[in-house]
């Protein structure tokens, strides 16, 4: 519990230290619309024993020219396929929202921080189980135009823990990679 308290405690005082930054860091007199992000990405994964598929859209504010707050939701639709003893498929539909604050450290390179809870469909058990999970870490966003821009980040899942045998899990590892796009708002850079 420790580790993720001062994982927050550190994600607040970046989160602080953008308001406390000089006037090149302001928005004042932008209006409100153009601070608005949307954006997001797909997911789209194929292997013998499973075919994945998820939508991410999101929508967020510019806070400061450095700080976004906003939120994503999330759908998955997983095919596990070959399942013994029989070599079964099931198909599963997750859904979820996903919190987050990201702040540009530099140039582009930024970190984020998000809360993530994900109701994970349970066929073999029937009924759905929450996972609700602590994400923080960094990426990159490359400028496409004045009001675009493509996003790659590498997120590490504090909250992880090793499924058990037979279970399934949303994550298969505490290190999560993502690539999307954003569209609209101030440029950031």
């Amino acid at each position: 519990m420790n580790k993720h308290f001062l994982s927050i405690l550190f994600f607040l005082c970046i989160g602080f230290s953008a308001y406390t930054q000089s006037d090149d860091n302001s928005l004042k007199g932008v209006p409100w619309n153009e601070r608005i992000i949307t954006g997001g990405g797909l997911g789209l994964s194929f292997s013998e024993n499973q075919t994945f598929f998820a939508v991410n859209p999101l929508l967020g504010y510019a806070l400061t020219r450095k700080l976004v707050a906003g939120s994503g939701a999330t759908y998955q639709y997983i095919k596990f396929k070959n399942i013994p003893p029989n070599n079964q498929s099931i198909s599963i539909n997750n859904y979820g929202l996903n919190p987050f604050v990201r702040y540009n450290v530099y140039q582009g390179f930024f970190t984020q921080a998000e809360y993530e809870w994900l109701s994970f469909e349970q066929p073999i058990e029937g009924g759905r189980k929450n996972f609700n999970s602590f994400l923080a870490g960094g990426g990159l966003l490359q400028p496409m135009g004045d009001k675009a821009s493509f996003f790659v980040m590498v997120l590490y899942n504090f909250s992880y823990r090793t499924p058990q045998a037979g279970e399934l899990a949303p994550y298969n590892s505490p290190v999560i990679l993502r690539a999307g796009f954003n569209i609209g708002g101030v440029n950031l850079f």
